[in-house]
């Protein structure tokens, strides 16, 4: 029996709301089916069943009401990746296990949909996840970048932070949480440093981190790259929590302004996006007073709905048309 591949796969978690929604509307309007999966809430209440033999492998997979395959899936937009949600009665030893075992399936299924059309594949998404990797790419492309020292070296922290003039802010390289909503104390946003926090640097030999100049800002910008269109929302940086980190849970950060990239900007950023090979990527930059455009970081699966939400910036069509381009639907 030949089964039609007219599913676009939605990878997420049960807490995700709008974004998800309104991808999934776009999809609908397109003439695809969209099916949502919630990773936290495998392995108890999404079931998996993978098959395979000499000639062929299949995978089944059921979720409430609704079941797929892989042959029905045309494309899979990876939105978020979450921990397997397990019972609290199970014992902590068999914990680990099930987890390791739960996202080892869930990566066989994830292979098995190597066909489909990807936004974007979790190879991609992996290698353009180093903040480090990304500051590199993003100066051969021509980006200013921020000074910036990664060290595990106290002195060479002290020194840095002389060498700014002691504008310096902190952060490390990875988010030791699955997402920023979840207002974890795991999660260390963006931080100004005083002089008196570098006395205890000796720390630094246990965990280096990430320092940069503080630059001045001007705006604060929120980029979304799908598939060469470009949406930016401004946030006026004197407001005072902006001045940091607008992400911080609880910050307010004052209205979102449409702004509007220079084209020699545009086509740095198409070439930056071209080097990782994502279609999708959130990207923050700031504006500075004299007119600079510096580049932060980019998340290959940031947030954006506020943008849509505030700006009704058609972002989530995009992100459809991107998953089923013209004529594929």
């Amino acid at each position: 029996m030949h089964l039609s591949r007219d599913v676009v796969l939605l990878i997420t978690h049960s807490g995700d709301f709008f974004t998800i929604d309104r991808v999934a509307q776009a999809l609908s309007k397109k003439g695809v089916k969209p099916f949502r999966l919630d990773t936290d809430k495998f392995p108890l209440e999404v079931q998996l069943t993978a098959h395979f033999d000499k000639s062929k492998s299949y995978h089944f997979l059921e979720y409430g009401n609704h079941s797929i395959s892989t042959e029905q899936v045309q494309a899979v937009w990876m939105r978020r990746l979450w921990e397997p949600g397990l019972s609290k009665e199970l014992a902590p030893q068999f914990r680990e296990a099930c987890v390791k075992e739960s996202q080892a399936t869930l990566e066989g299924f994830w292979d098995s949909l190597k066909e489909a059309r990807w936004v974007d594949n979790l190879e991609r998404i992996n290698y353009a996840s180093s903040k480090l990797r990304q500051l590199r790419i993003a100066s051969e492309v021509g980006f200013i970048i921020p000074q910036t020292l990664v060290t595990n070296k106290a002195e060479a922290a002290r020194e840095f932070f002389h060498q700014v003039n002691g504008k310096m802010v902190a952060k490390l390289l990875t988010a030791l949480y699955y997402s920023m909503e979840a207002n974890s104390s795991f999660f260390l946003y963006t931080s100004i440093v005083k002089e008196e926090d570098l006395q205890n640097a000796e720390s630094l030999r246990y965990c280096p981190m990430v320092f940069q100049e503080q630059i001045p800002k001007q705006q604060e910008l929120r980029v979304v790259y799908v598939n060469g269109n470009v949406f930016v929302g401004a946030l006026n940086a004197d407001e005072n929590a902006v001045a940091i980190d607008w992400r911080k849970p609880g910050v307010d950060v004052g209205a979102w302004q449409h702004h509007e990239l220079p084209d020699e900007v545009v086509r740095r950023l198409q070439a930056f996006m071209s080097r990782f090979g994502l279609l999708f990527g959130s990207l923050d930059f700031i504006l500075t007073p004299s007119g600079e455009y510096v580049f932060l970081e980019i998340n290959p699966v940031g947030e954006w709905g506020m943008l849509e939400k505030d700006l009704e910036l058609p972002i989530s069509s995009a992100i459809a048309d991107a998953l089923v381009p013209i004529g594929n639907s």
